[in-house]
């Protein structure tokens, strides 16, 4: 199954959470931070959004940060994904 996202959404791949700090203590699941940290799997076509015409800036295989606790998480053929819109991106890591 494929997900095609619509107008300026944007599907998200977490990268997984630190399961260790720096000092080398081991985090349980419920001390990990949601990861910022993904790559992008789909992008939708932009479009006219609430009156506005928005241009499709990232493109699939762009690793990104995105806002922590924005989206909509999804979970299709065991996989996990999030599916925000492309202003909740916050910068392209190169």
């Amino acid at each position: 199954m494929t997900i095609k996202p619509l107008l300026d959404r944007v599907v998200l791949q977490l990268e997984e959470a630190e399961q260790t700090t720096k000092s080398g203590i081991v985090l349980s699941t419920a001390a990990q931070e949601k990861p910022q940290f993904a790559k992008i799997v789909a992008v939708g076509p932009g479009g006219v959004v609430d009156g506005k015409d928005v241009e499709m800036y990232v493109k699939v295989g762009d690793k990104v940060i995105a806002s922590k606790y924005a989206g909509t998480e999804v979970k299709i053929d065991g996989e996990d994904y999030t599916i925000v819109r492309q202003s909740d991106i916050l910068a392209v890591v190169e």
